[in-house]
This record gives structure tokens, sequence and C-alpha cells, in this order.
């Protein structure tokens, strides 16, 4: 069995790199094909991979978590934006105002319509929120120069919300009683949510400095020093996401800050000594590129997979349409009401679920739930990640080259009633 599994995974990544700049020529998302191939290896047709998460909680939640970690670092040192610029309004709003309404609406439709018990459709709620820090990369950042505000927008909000979800996923799990909220919320609202995101930010942000630091130190001491980008980009995210945990705040968030600290030590040292020692986050960027690959391909044909086993719901299809169509739009209007320069329609569409909502989901099946309990929320949380790869993996090539289509006229009518 395990000679296997080693072909098995021997012949698929190795099909993945030979047809690879193939698949991303195709009018589809190559997590769109990922996901066709978990699914045709499960029961529902080949029948080699039958994968149930509640047999393998461990497995899929350190899966999960590793390749969580390594998105969010890779988002953080793609933004080189200044922290305190007003450009930052939009990802805030997103991560914070609109991720709230999400929680709230699919909240609402779960246990109105959809007839959860109201802590799971809470649950339901927090998990769903946070958008994809993957499987979004066709309306991402495409790197670190990039300055489009449609995509610095989606890229910073995939960054935060993953962690800005936690408290709420915590709260959830108060409601059940698996968590002490304290009298009337206080400890969620202090410990949870205040300190929480404030300590994994500067914890990050700390790490990510003075490692910066340190590296231009080693480099001033020694020119020939070898710096091992694979190493210290691991090193990074494990000393960050540790030392936040151990005080008892949000690991991803200060994950995320690490890579946004890198960046901006980086850039502040580049410009303030031009000509010296080539910098060190476009190198971990190329590195974590790589790594993002790896990490799409093996989540999504473990969804795949995992669907095909028979985790999906009519329940979960029809809170996938009202989340794509009606809850996802209303809270973007609601959470970027004032700010003109971003594209609302876009932004409303394209609230894409990938990697978060499967930890989270798989995060909280290992509590001690009733089968069908964890069941229900699982089966939901998949057929939404799915019908989002499909939905969104069709729509983004076009609609985001009708999106630079008309900026670029935009532009051009700009620059032209200038000229006169």
């Amino acid at each position: 069995m395990a000679a296997f599994w080693f072909v098995l995974v021997g012949v698929l990544l190795v099909v993945i790199a030979l047809l690879g700049r193939f698949l991303d020529r195709l009018p589809v998302s190559p997590a769109m094909i990922y996901l066709l191939v978990g699914f045709a290896l499960g029961p529902a047709m080949f029948d080699v991979l039958e994968l149930h998460p509640l047999r393998e909680l461990t497995l899929l939640e350190s899966i999960t978590e590793i390749s969580l970690l390594i998105a969010l670092f890779s988002v953080g040192i793609k933004l080189r934006v200044p922290i305190g610029d007003g450009r930052w309004s939009l990802p805030l709003r997103l991560a914070t105002v609109t991720m709230v309404v999400t929680i709230v609406g699919i909240t609402l439709v779960a246990g109105l319509l959809l007839g959860f018990e109201w802590p799971l459709a809470l649950m339901l709620g927090a998990v769903l929120a946070p958008t994809d820090p993957v499987l979004a990369s066709d309306v991402q950042l495409r790197s670190a120069e990039d300055r489009d505000s449609l995509r610095f927008g989606l890229t910073g909000e995939g960054g935060l919300n993953d962690g800005t979800a936690f408290p709420f996923v915590l709260l959830a799990l108060g409601a059940m009683g698996f968590h002490d909220l304290g009298f009337l919320g206080w400890r969620w609202i202090t410990v949870d949510l205040l300190w929480g995101t404030i300590g994994g930010l500067t914890i990050g942000f700390a790490v990510g400095t003075m490692l910066a630091g340190g590296v231009r130190s080693l480099r001033a001491w020694r020119r020939d020093a070898v710096i091992f980008d694979e190493f210290l980009l691991l090193g990074v995210i494990a000393l960050s996401y540790g030392l936040a945990l151990a005080a008892h705040t949000l690991g991803f968030l200060a994950v995320f800050a690490a890579g946004l600290a890198l960046r901006r030590a980086d850039d502040l040292h580049a410009g303030a000594k031009r000509g010296d020692s080539s910098p060190l986050t476009p190198s971990m960027l190329n590195v974590n590129a790589q790594l993002e690959r790896i990490v799409e391909v093996a989540i999504v044909l473990l969804v795949g997979a995992m669907i095909s086993t028979g985790y999906w719901s009519a329940a979960g299809l029809a809170l996938a349409a009202l989340l794509f169509f009606v809850i996802r739009p209303v809270a973007v209007w609601i959470g970027v009401r004032g700010y003109e320069k971003a594209p609302r329609r876009l932004l409303a569409w394209f609230g894409i679920r990938g990697i978060g909502s499967v930890y989270y989901a798989v995060y909280f099946a290992g509590y001690e739930l009733r089968d069908s309990v964890a069941t229900d929320l699982l089966s939901a949380v998949f057929t939404v990640i799915a019908a989002s790869i499909v939905l969104h993996g069709i729509s983004a090539a076009p609609l985001m080259e009708l999106y630079r289509t008309r900026r670029g006229a935009g532009r051009r009518r700009e620059v032209s009633v200038s000229d006169k």
C-alpha cells in the first residue's frame, strides 16, 4: 500500500511539473483541475482515495495549518505599501467590517433557512468568513511591484482575515461550551479579540524586523555570508507563530505581520543604501511561490477526494449560492461604503473561500462532537469551497482581463484630458 501512495503522489507531481505552463494557459484555473483529479481518485469514480476527515483529523489539521502559514507569510512579503498609508483602509475594512457582516449573514441563513442549530450556524459563519490567500492568486498581487488597488485590497484581505476570523471561531466554541468566554464575554473581548489581535501583530512585526536587522548585520560583517533562504523562511514562520501561540495571541496574524515587517525593513534598507547587497525578500518570495503551488495542489486534491467520499451537502450548495450572490455583495457594500476608489463589483464577487476555511472546519471537528454535527459542518464547508473553486476559477481570467482593459482605457482618457 505504501508503494502505491508513493507512485500516485510521484506521478501527480511529475505531471503537474511538466504541464504547469500548459495548465496556466487553460480557460480554467489549475485549482479546478486539481479538484477534479481529487474527485476522480475518490470513491465516486476510481475509488483509489477514500478520505474521511473525522478519521484523519490530526493529519488534515497539520497539513492545512502549515499550508496556511506559508500562504500568509507569502502574502505579507508581497505587500510593499507602508504601514499607515491610506491604501490600507480598503483591506482593513474588508477584513473587519465586511468579515463581521459576512459572519452575521451566514449565521442567519444557516440558522433560519437551513435549519442549523444556532451555535453551529455561528461556527459555520466564522469558518467560512475568511477569504483565501492561495486559491485567489489570479486576482491577487502578482508581485511585490504590483500597485493595483483591487489586487491590493483582495490580497490584504486574504492575509488579515485568516487571523481575525479565529476569535469568532472561539466565540462559537464558547457558545457550545468548549471555550471560556468570561462573564458577559469579557474574556473573549479582552483576551481573544483585543489582545489576540494586537499581540499577534506586535510579535510578528518584532520578529520580522529583528531578523531583517540580524541578516543585514551578518552581511555587513561578512559580505560573502551565505543565507539559506528556505531555512530562513521556515524559521521566520515557525518563530513568529510559536511565540504568538505561547503569548496566547493570533499566530496567523503574527506570521502575516512578520512577512510585512521583513518586506518593509528590506525596502527601507535598500532605499537608504543603493547598490548594497541584494535584498532578502525577493529570493524568499521565489521560494515561497514554489511552496504555495505544492500547498494548492495538496489541499485542493484533498477537498476533491473528501467530496467524492461523500462530504458534500445540498445545504452547502444553497449556502454557497447565497454567500456568493447575496451575503458577500451586501457585506462588501457595507464594508467599503464611502471608499470611492474601491471597484465594488469585483470586490463583491471575488470572495474566494479555501485553505483557511478548511483549517478552521477541521480544527472545530477536533472537539468532542457528535459525528453528525461535525459531518454536517464539514460537508457544508467543503461544498462551498468546491463551488468557489469552480465559479471563481471560471470567471477570474475574463473578469480580470475586462477590468484591466477598462482601467487602461480610463487612464488613457485621463492622459488625453490632461494634455488638452
